[in-house]
């Protein structure tokens, strides 16, 4: 895996998280609530849950990829397009973040556990990944190194996403509730992720 294919994933990965999403809503629902203490459980919850789908996900691209590469490649190619489907998705989605502050006494184990069910659970979840992932794969290269590599920068990234959503949420509450605020993000994501997608179909035509 080169460097620049590393990079790119990690971008990708970067925009993609920060987009608000089911998982974020319900860091920042417990984060308006009960404050900068759910931080940590409920990043946690969100990267053992974000493990959970991906490695169900590279686990089947990769009995993919050893069976055959032309269906690996119509998986790239389906994947660029549902990128453009979400970017455009995402970028008529307005300002709509419906964040309530959630309120019930919760032990760090029910929030980290209640994240993880939400996050791993979700079939979107392992689609995406399914859809994601591809685009970044060297059919030629070691699978599992590059599925330890992509995992890793990943659930990183994700810890970090969550962890700073609940902090944000809990000291900075009228930002996060903020429709323009969340427009902005809702705009810029989807573009980014339609450039992803040409950008990934424009790649594949190329090789």
């Amino acid at each position: 895996m080169s460097f620049e294919t590393w990079a790119a994933f990690a971008a990708a990965s970067a925009v993609l998280l920060v987009i608000p999403g089911p998982t974020i809503l319900l860091v920042v629902s417990y984060a308006l609530g009960q404050g900068w203490r759910t931080a940590l459980p409920m990043a946690v919850g969100v990267a053992l849950g974000d493990f959970t789908a991906m490695t169900l996900s590279m686990l089947g691209i990769g009995a993919l990829l050893m069976t055959s590469a032309t269906v690996f490649t119509v998986l790239k190619w389906i994947g660029a397009a549902y990128l453009v489907y979400l970017g455009v998705k995402l970028f008529r989605a307005g300002g709509a973040f419906d964040a309530k502050p959630r309120t019930d006494a919760a032990s760090a184990a029910k929030m980290m556990g209640h994240a993880w069910l939400v996050t791993a659970l979700n079939p979107k979840s392992i689609t995406f990944f399914v859809a994601f992932l591809p685009q970044f794969l060297d059919h030629s290269a070691d699978f599992l190194t590059q599925m330890l590599i992509f995992e890793a920068t990943f659930l990183a990234l994700a810890f970090a996403n969550a962890f700073g959503y609940a902090l944000a949420a809990s000291r900075a509450r009228n930002v996060v509730r903020n429709p323009r605020a969340i427009g902005i993000f809702n705009k810029t994501g989807g573009t980014l992720l339609v450039g992803a997608g040409i950008a990934t179909a424009a790649m594949r035509s190329g090789n």
